[in-house]
């Protein structure tokens, strides 16, 4: 019987590329961006003090290769227009030491509507959720455009990339019968509806080269009736396992509206382990597991299962950006969550986001405060963003 895994226990990607523990900041829409699609110093100082944490990788949240179909205005842009000065002065916050991976993103039908003109696999005409279908020409057209934006970030420094296929974004939309009613070779069967995710991972590993870090985010299920499933996402880990990929993220849950968050009925701790567990005996890939993981204990306990190769957390980072430095110690091993009462709508996410930017400022906490005044400073900068964006992408066009 082998020993359970440590937490700082060095981790040997398929690729050979070596992380130096098993300790993840799993992406977050950090709303950092310059509103022009380039990264800001407050982005920097964000990534860099998360890496001086001593965390293994870092990933940045939702950067877009097409602006047309962003999630939100504060994201990141990388295509050939885009200022790659700039995107490696952040892959140099990463230092030495840690890793820094982009998230290649596009919202497809949920793309932030002030900038976008949403398309998802098929038109829908739902409260709250209108886009049309995109054309076959548009989908065969999208490996290429994920494969520009892997190879501009290898160019800029970055240390891997993760193919963002969960919570609801546009290859989580193909994979999805909810959302894809396609009757091509891309709709129907399982098989059909992971076509575009398969030949995405084929065309940037060939961009890449073989040792280049490719990850993937994937759900569990979107938690919406009639949406994708447990048994959907088995066979797709069990096809991801004949590609070339890295490391699949296992996660949950959409960003539809009305849908209930991961977190509804999971209960405390990791949200996804039963469904980690099950992926395990489908690929020999390895695995990282993201979502209600915010305690060294629950960290370990992931990791002792062997369900799971590495953990992945994000909004204990917003807590305290030097979490695996600490815990290495033997410290802060149980991050103080605030307690919020009767939240608005986005109003938690609107505090956790500016609490990204206080520590990109060098401030390291932001008080409770009210959380409707934490939504207006949120929405505010997402409306002069939003200008930003239309006036900058306007011109590129």
């Amino acid at each position: 019987m082998t020993s359970p895994t440590d937490l700082f226990e060095p981790l040997t990607l398929p690729c050979g590329v070596v992380l130096k523990n098993r300790i993840a900041k799993s992406a977050m829409s950090d709303s950092l961006g310059d509103g022009a699609g380039h990264p800001t110093p407050e982005q920097i100082r964000l990534y860099q003090r998360w890496a001086e944490g001593g965390l293994a990788v870092s990933i940045i949240g939702e950067v877009q290769g097409d602006p047309g179909f962003a999630e939100k205005p504060g994201n990141l842009v990388l295509n050939r227009s885009s200022n790659l000065d700039r995107f490696s002065e952040l892959a140099a916050s990463a230092g030495e030491n840690s890793q820094l991976w982009l998230q290649l993103g596009h919202a497809g039908a949920l793309a932030y509507a002030p900038t976008s003109n949403a398309k998802g696999p098929s038109a829908l005409d739902l409260p709250g959720l209108q886009c049309s279908a995109l054309t076959l020409k548009d989908i065969e057209q999208l490996p290429a455009d994920f494969a520009q934006t892997a190879i501009l970030a290898k160019q800029a420094g970055f240390g891997g990339i993760q193919i963002h296929a969960a919570h609801g974004f546009l290859l989580s939309q193909f994979l999805s019968p909810l959302f894809n009613h396609r009757t091509d070779t891309y709709g129907g069967s399982i098989e059909n509806r992971m076509r575009l995710l398969l030949e995405v991972i084929a065309t940037c590993r060939t961009a890449v080269g073989p040792n280049f870090p490719i990850a993937i985010k994937l759900n569990s299920s979107d938690m919406l009736e009639g949406g994708f499933e447990r048994d959907d996402a088995l066979t797709v880990v069990s096809a991801l396992d004949q590609t070339s990929i890295d490391l699949i993220d296992i996660s949950g849950g959409t960003y539809f509206p009305g849908a209930k968050s991961a977190s509804d009925g999971s209960g405390s701790g990791p949200y996804f382990l039963e469904f980690a567990k099950a992926a395990r005996t489908h690929t020999t890939k390895p695995l990282m597991l993201t979502g209600g993981i915010k305690t060294h204990q629950q960290a370990e306990a992931v990791l002792a299962s062997g369900a799971a190769d590495m953990v992945g957390l994000a909004r204990a980072f917003a807590l305290e950006p030097q979490l695996p430095n600490l815990w290495q110690k033997r410290q802060g091993l149980n991050p103080s969550f605030p307690k919020f009462d009767h939240a608005p709508e986005g109003g938690i996410t609107a505090w956790y986001t500016l609490q990204l930017t206080a520590i990109g400022s060098d401030q390291d906490s932001r008080e409770i405060g009210d959380l409707e005044a934490a939504l207006a400073e949120y929405d505010g900068r997402d409306a002069a963003r939003s200008e930003i964006w239309l006036q900058h992408f306007a011109s590129k066009t």
